[in-house]
C-alpha cells in the first residue's frame, strides 16, 4: 500500500479513537453534550474555532484564486480580524451574559420570534446543506486529485469514486460527534489544527524555496501573464475597477460581512458560548485572529510561488494539489495530506455539532416540547445527526454531478448569491441588536425582510454590474442607517460606548489593541 495513503488511514483511526475517548463517561446533560459543560479555556477556543473556519476548500478554492489574483485574495482571511474584534468585545460578552445555547435565543430576546425562527431556519439550510456539502465536495476533490491512482480500485468512474469518498467522510465525522458532542469536536480539532499547521508550513517553505526565495515573490519577471493590473502578485489591494476584489470592496462589503460571519454564526461561535469565562472567550478569539494571519500566508503564498516556477495550469483550482504532488516526497506528502484531511474533518464535525444544537433548541424545544428533559434534548440532538450528514452529502453529490456532466449551471455561485442576499440582513440584525437597542421591533423586522428585496433589486435592476461585495455593503449600510436613525430619535436613555464595549481586563484590552494595530500595519506594508 502507498505509504501516504497508509498514513492517512492510520490518522483517521487515531482521530476516531480520540473523538470517542471518555464519551461514555461524560456527564449526561445537555450543557455538557452541546457546550462541553461551558468549561472551555482560551487555547481550546482559539484552536477549535480556527480549525472549524479553515477547511480543504480554502487550500483548493482560495489557493486557486490566489494563483490568479495573488495576495489580494488573502483579504478574505486577514480582514476577518475586524469581525473577530467586534465579536470579542461587543457581541460575545452579551451572549455569555445571557447564557444562551444558540444565537437564535439572542435574536429572539432582542427582536421576537419571527426574526429568531427565520435566522434558525436559514442557518440550518446554509450550514447543514450548503456549507457542509461544499466542504465534503472540496475534500473529495482533493483526496481524489492526490490519490487518483491508489483509489481507482474503488471504482473506475471518478464520479462514483467521489461519491464514495463523500460518504466515507460524512459518516466518519458524524460518528464521533454522535458519541462525544462538542467535547469530541474540540479534542479532535486541536490535534487537527496542529497537523494542518505543520503540513501547510512544509508546503510554504518548499514553495518559497522553489521560486528562489521570498524576494522572488516580488520579481515581476516571474509573473509575465498576470491580469491583476499590478506588476506582481504580492499586492494586497487591486485597482478600483477590478471585477473580483477591488480595494474598495475590501474595506466595505467584505469587512461588513465579516461581522455576520464572526459575530452571529453558530458554527463559529459555539466554542465561545462554551467558554469557562469571558476572559477565556475573548483571549481565545483574539489568539484566533493572530492565527488567521498565519493561515493567510500558508494558503495564499504557495500558489503565488507556483506561478513563478511551474508551467501554467489550465485549472487554477489544481494549484495546491500540484504543489503537494511536485514538491513533496512520499511520507512527507502523507503528513501534508493528513493536514488537508484534518481541515476537512474539523469543519464537517463542527457543522454537524452546531446544526444539531440549532435543531434541538430552536426547532424541537421551542416549537415541539418546551419542557423537554436534558436526556430528551440529547436524544433529539443525536437523532438529528444522520439527517444532517445525509443533507450535506446529497448537496456534495449535486456539485460533483454538475462538475462532471458538463452542466453550465453555476450552482455554487447561485447558492453564494442567495446566501449573501440574506447575510446582508443578518449583518444588519446583529449590528442593530447591539448598537440600535431602541429601534422599534417592527421596523427591525421590516428592514430585515426588506434588505433581501433591496439586494435583489440592486443585483438585477439598478446595479447589475457592481462588484457583489460593494453591492452587499451598500445594502447593509442603507438598512443599518435606517435603524440607527430610528434608534437615535426614539425616546429613552441613549447607550454609551463604555457600556457597549465590554473588556474582561486591561490585559485583555491591550491584547485586542495589538491585534487591531497589527491589522492596520499589515494593510500598509502589503498594500
Amino acid at each position: 500500500m502507498n505509504i501516504d495513503l497508509l498514513m492517512v488511514i492510520v490518522y483517521f483511526v487515531i482521530i476516531f479513537l480520540i473523538g470517542i475517548y471518555k464519551s461514555g463517561k461524560q456527564k449526561k446533560d445537555a450543557t455538557t453534550y452541546f457546550l462541553s459543560g461551558r468549561n472551555l479555556r482560551w487555547p481550546a477556543i482559539a484552536m477549535s474555532t480556527i480549525a472549524t473556519n479553515i477547511q480543504a476548500g480554502h487550500f483548493i478554492g482560495m489557493g486557486g484564486a490566489a494563483y490568479v489574483y495573488g495576495l489580494a485574495w488573502a483579504n478574505f482571511e486577514i480582514d476577518a480580524v475586524f469581525g473577530i474584534l467586534l465579536a470579542a468585545f461587543f457581541f460575545v460578552p452579551l451572549y455569555l451574559r445571557m447564557k444562551i445555547f444558540t444565537i437564535t435565543q439572542f435574536f429572539e430576546a432582542k427582536f421576537g420570534s419571527f426574526v429568531a425562527l427565520s435566522y434558525s431556519i436559514f442557518s440550518l439550510i446554509l450550514f447543514g446543506i450548503v456549507y457542509m456539502g461544499g466542504a465534503l465536495y472540496w475534500g473529495s476533490i482533493a483526496i481524489n486529485g492526490i490519490f487518483a491512482d491508489q483509489l481507482s480500485a474503488l471504482h473506475s468512474d471518478p464520479v462514483i469514486r467521489l461519491y464514495i469518498i463523500v460518504v466515507f467522510m460524512g459518516v466518519f465525522s458524524s460518528l464521533y460527534v454522535y458519541f462525544g458532542g462538542l467535547a469530541a469536536v474540540v479534542r479532535t480539532d486541536i490535534i487537527q489544527l496542529i497537523t494542518l499547521l505543520g503540513g501547510a508550513l512544509i508546503v510554504l517553505v518548499l514553495a518559497v524555496k522553489a521560486i528562489g526565495g521570498f524576494s522572488e515573490l516580488y520579481n515581476p519577471a516571474n509573473y509575465p501573464d498576470i491580469t491583476t493590473g499590478r506588476d506582481h502578485l504580492m499586492h494586497l489591494f487591486l485597482p478600483i475597477d477590478h471585477p473580483k476584489v477591488p480595494w474598495t470592496a475590501v474595506f466595505f462589503g467584505m469587512a461588513l460581512l465579516h461581522i455576520q460571519y464572526w459575530g452571529a454564526n453558530q458554527v463559529i461561535l459555539q466554542r465561545s458560548l462554551a467558554a469557562r469565562s469571558l476572559k477565556d472567550a475573548q483571549i481565545g478569539l483574539i489568539v484566533g485572529g493572530f492565527l488567521k494571519y498565519v493561515f493567510a500566508a500558508l494558503i495564499i503564498i504557495p500558489p503565488i510561488a507556483l506561478v513563478g516556477f511551474h508551467k501554467p495550469l489550465a485549472d487554477p483550482d489544481q494549484a495546491y494539489i500540484v504543489l503537494v504532488n511536485t514538491l513533496l516526497q512520499p511520507g512527507v506528502r502523507g503528513f501534508v495530506i493528513m493536514g488537508l484531511f484534518a481541515s476537512l474533518m474539523s469543519t464537517v464535525d463542527s457543522i454537524i455539532n452546531s446544526v444539531s444544537t440549532l435543531f434541538t433548541f430552536d426547532i424541537y424545544k421551542r416549537l415541539v416540547n418546551s419542557n423537554a428533559s436534558d436526556e430528551k434534548l440529547m436524544q433529539i440532538g443525536k437523532n438529528s445527526i444522520p439527517f444532517i450528514a445525509l443533507s450535506g452529502m446529497m448537496f456534495a453529490f449535486s456539485l460533483i454531478y454538475i462538475k462532471y456532466h458538463g452542466f453550465n449551471f453555476p450552482l455554487s455561485l447561485l447558492t453564494n448569491e442567495i446566501s449573501y442576499h440574506i447575510k446582508a440582513g443578518y449583518t444588519i440584525l446583529v449590528l442593530a441588536a447591539v448598537f440600535c437597542t431602541r429601534a422599534p421591533r417592527k421596523l427591525v423586522v421590516y428592514v430585515f425582510v426588506g434588505s433581501a428585496v433591496v439586494s435583489l433589486i440592486f443585483r438585477y435592476l439598478l446595479f447589475p454590474d457592481m462588484n457583489w461585495l460593494n453591492r452587499t455593503g451598500w445594502v447593509i449600510v442603507l438598512g443599518y442607517s435606517i435603524l440607527a436613525i430610528a434608534s437615535y430619535i426614539s425616546p429613552g436613555e441613549k447607550m454609551k460606548w463604555k457600556d457597549l464595549l465590554i473588556v474582561d481586563s486591561r490585559k485583555v484590552g491591550y491584547l485586542g489593541v495589538v491585534l487591531a494595530v497589527s491589522l492596520v500595519v499589515l494593510n500598509v506594508i502589503f498594500r
